[in-house]
C-alpha cells in the first residue's frame, strides 16, 4: 500500500502541472526517496472554458469565445536510484477537443505532449555529473517556466537542458559548471517570439554549516531573436546562500546584477534576484514557491514591432494538502508584472501588464487504481501603455473548469 501510494503521489507531480520543474528547481527536491518501477497513468475529462482565445483583440472574430472541451492523455513515470546513480523520466501524451471550434484557432483539436528526463551521476566523493532536460509541445502557458506569458492561438513547443559537472575541492568548498539550453517556438510564424538561448556558468559553493552554503555565480547567456527583434547578450554575477531550516525545509535566495546588451546598440544594466522556498510542514502539507526578477528576452514581439527591454517579477506559490487517504487537495498562484520598454518603432510608448493566475484542484481516490480529479482555473490580466490593439489583447479574463477520471496501472 506504502509504495501505491508513493507511485501516485510521483505521477501527480510528475505529470500535473509540472511544479516540480522550472523556477521551483532553485531549492533543492528531496522527494524521490526510493526507487520505483514504470507506473502508467491514463485520464479524461470535461471542461468548459468561457475565453479560449484570450490574446484576441476586442472587436475581432473570436473575440470572448466560449466552448466546452474533453481531454484526454496517456502517461508515463520511472525513478531508480542507486548509490551511484538516479533516473527520473516522465512523459505524457494527450489531446483536447473543443465542441465549438474558437473563431480564432484553426482548429477544432489540439495535441500535445510532455517529456522530461533527469540523471545524476556520482562518480566519486568528490565529483558528479547531472542533466536535466524537459520538452513540451502545448497550448496553455505553464507560467512556472518563465517563458511565456499569454496564451497562443496555436501550441507552441518549448525545451530546456541543463547539464553540469560538481566538484568538491575541500570539505567546505566546491564548484558547479555547467551549460544550458532553452528556447520556445511557436506554431503561429508571425508571432515573432520564438527564441532560443545558451548559457554558461560557474559556481563557486562554501559550507559554512552543515545547514548553510554560500554561493558566487557567474553566467553568460546569448539569445537569438526571431523576426525583428534584436538579439542579445547578458551576464550576470549573483551572491546567494541556500540554508536548510529544518530536516524538511529548504530556502535559496540570490541577488545580483544583470548587464545587458542587445544588437541595437543599447546596454542596460538591473538588479537581479531569483529564490525558492520547498516545505514539507508535515506529514499532509507541502508548499513551493519562487520568486525572480530580471531583463527577459521572451514575449517582446507585437504584430510588427518589438521593444528591446523588458523588465519582468515572477512569483509562483504552489500547495498540496492531504485530507485522507483517499482525498488530495491542491492550488496555488502565478503573478507576472512585466514593463516593456524602447520600441523599436518610434511614437510606441512603453507598454506594462500584470497577470494573476489562480488554481485550485482534487483528487480522490476511488480505489487503488481509479481517481476522480477536478481542477478551477483563473486568469486575469490588464495592461497599459503601447499601441491599443497590443494593450487590448492584454486586457482579459479567463475562467476553466473540469471534471474527469484518471487510472493508474
Amino acid at each position: 500500500m506504502k509504495k501505491q501510494m508513493i507511485a501516485g503521489g510521483v505521477m501527480l507531480a510528475s505529470l500535473g502541472a509540472a511544479c516540480a520543474q522550472g523556477l521551483y528547481d532553485l531549492a533543492p527536491n528531496d522527494d524521490a526517496l526510493e526507487s520505483l518501477p514504470i507506473t502508467w497513468s491514463a485520464g479524461i475529462s470535461v471542461g468548459y472554458d468561457d475565453n479560449v482565445t484570450p490574446t484576441v483583440i476586442k472587436g475581432s472574430e473570436g473575440y470572448e469565445d466560449d466552448s466546452g472541451y474533453v481531454s484526454a492523455y496517456v502517461g508515463a513515470a520511472w525513478v531508480s536510484i542507486t548509490p551511484q546513480t538516479t533516473w527520473d523520466v516522465y512523459g505524457r501524451i494527450g489531446g483536447t477537443y473543443y465542441f465549438d471550434q474558437p473563431a480564432a484557432m484553426s482548429s477544432d483539436a489540439y495535441g500535445e505532449g510532455r517529456l522530461g528526463v533527469n540523471w545524476a551521476h556520482r562518480v566519486s566523493e568528490r565529483l558528479r555529473f547531472s542533466s536535466r532536460n524537459y520538452v513540451a509541445y502545448e497550448m496553455e502557458p505553464d507560467y512556472n517556466w518563465g517563458l511565456t506569458l499569454d496564451r497562443q492561438l496555436d501550441p507552441y513547443f518549448h525545451w530546456t537542458t541543463d547539464n553540469a559537472v560538481g566538484y568538491r575541492w575541500t570539505e567546505r568548498f566546491a564548484t558547479y559548471t555547467g551549460f544550458t539550453f532553452h528556447g520556445v517556438d511557436y506554431d503561429t510564424a508571425a508571432s515573432g517570439n520564438d527564441r532560443t538561448t545558451w548559457s554558461v556558468y560557474n559556481q563557486f559553493r562554501y559550507r559554512s554549516t552543515e545547514q548553510t552554503v554560500w554561493t558566487l555565480d557567474y553566467r553568460y547567456s546569448a539569445t537569438s531573436a526571431d523576426g525583428t527583434a534584436e538579439d542579445s547578450d547578458s551576464h550576470y554575477l549573483l551572491a546567494g546562500i541556500e540554508h536548510r531550516f529544518s530536516p524538511n525545509t529548504v530556502g535559496v535566495l540570490k541577488a545580483g546584477a544583470q548587464f545587458r546588451d542587445s544588437d541595437s546598440g543599447d546596454d542596460n544594466t538591473s538588479p537581479f534576484f531569483e529564490g525558492a522556498l520547498r516545505s514539507r510542514v508535515n506529514d499532509q502539507f507541502s508548499v513551493r514557491a519562487f520568486a525572480r526578477y530580471s531583463m527577459e528576452d521572451y514575449g517582446t514581439s507585437f504584430g510588427g514591432y518589438y521593444y528591446d527591454l523588458n523588465d519582468t517579477f515572477r512569483l509562483g506559490i504552489s500547495a498540496d494538502y492531504i485530507v485522507s487517504p483517499q482525498l488530495t487537495l491542491h492550488g496555488g498562484l502565478n503573478y507576472i508584472m512585466t514593463d516593456y520598454q524602447d520600441a523599436n518603432i518610434a511614437g510606441i510608448s512603453d507598454l506594462d501588464q500584470d497577470l494573476w493566475n489562480l488554481y485550485v484542484g482534487f483528487s480522490y481516490k476511488v480505489n487503488d487504481s481509479v481517481y476522480v480529479t477536478g481542477s478551477y482555473n483563473y486568469t486575469d490580466s490588464s495592461s497599459g501603455g503601447g499601441l491599443p490593439a497590443a494593450a487590448d489583447s492584454r486586457d482579459y479574463s479567463q475562467n476553466r473548469a473540469s471534471l474527469g477520471l484518471r487510472y493508474e496501472f
